[in-house]
């Protein structure tokens, strides 16, 4: 699915623990490091999206975690030339993505990265809040920063050990 001006609406996951520290993921295979993310099918809502995408790539369930905060508008990036699949209409240019903030609420045990049949990832750690700012690839830098910045002051209610199962509402 790709909008008018060719960009693929996404959901980015930012899971983070107690400590504020948050979830990041190796692509398989690669030497490359990101936050979780995927697209959102035809007819999926942004939780949909998310909770589907938030199992497919780290094993977890709805119950695993807390939303905090999302943010208020779609980030957008777009990819360099080399990666736009020229042949495939309409051509996607890039992505426009919802980035949640969600608290890990069960063990770092229930991570599960492998079931899927078709995994993103092959390896995970805990870093800080601010790391991934200057490892993740530099066209998806501004997004994080962006989605970072916005979702910052949500990080004090990841580290309260009080949080609801509840979600904010629907945007």
């Amino acid at each position: 699915m790709i909008d008018k001006d060719g960009f693929r609406p996404n959901i980015g996951i930012i899971v983070a623990n107690e400590k504020g520290q948050v979830l990041w993921g190796k692509r398989i295979g690669q030497d490359a490091w990101q936050f979780p993310q995927g697209g959102i099918k035809y007819n999926e809502s942004l939780e949909e999206a998310l909770f589907r995408e938030l199992h497919e790539e780290l094993g977890l369930n709805t119950e695993d975690v807390a939303i905090i905060a999302c943010t208020k508008r779609w980030l957008r990036y777009r990819l360099p030339k080399y990666l736009q699949r020229q042949h495939f209409k309409p051509l996607c240019i890039g992505q426009k993505q919802k980035w949640y903030l969600l608290k890990l609420l069960s063990e770092d045990s229930a991570v599960c990265l492998d079931r899927n049949d078709d995994p993103e990832f092959d390896d995970w750690r805990w870093v800080s809040y601010w790391y991934p700012l200057q490892q993740v690839i530099h066209f998806k830098r501004q997004v994080y920063r962006r989605a970072l910045q916005e979702l910052a002051p949500f990080l004090k209610k990841v580290r309260n050990k009080q949080i609801p199962h509840s979600h904010p509402p629907r945007t």
